[in-house]
């Protein structure tokens, strides 16, 4: 299995991350490897992905991924979306 990143349009900003764990390489994905995961990130999502950062955090109002992207404008107050 992979951990696949992604950029939708939609949310509050005009952007959303994306999350979810797939079987599948599209044929245009780049694969990253991080120690046992391997993350796939489509050629549109990484453009705007481009110099972020990912960390999984737990807090007491839960654990969630926590994207810190130097290319959005914006962000919501939860984090999820962004805008350019």
């Amino acid at each position: 299995d992979y951990f696949r990143i992604s950029v939708d349009g939609g949310g509050c900003q005009g952007f959303s991350y994306k999350f979810n764990f797939v079987e599948k390489v599209n044929k245009d994905d780049k694969i990253f490897k991080f120690e046992k995961v391997k993350v796939l990130i489509d050629p549109v999502s990484l453009d705007f992905l481009k110099g972020s950062k990912l960390d999984f955090v737990e807090d007491i109002i839960g654990s969630y991924f926590k994207v810190t992207n130097p290319n959005a404008s914006s962000t919501c107050g939860c984090g999820t979306s962004f805008s350019i």
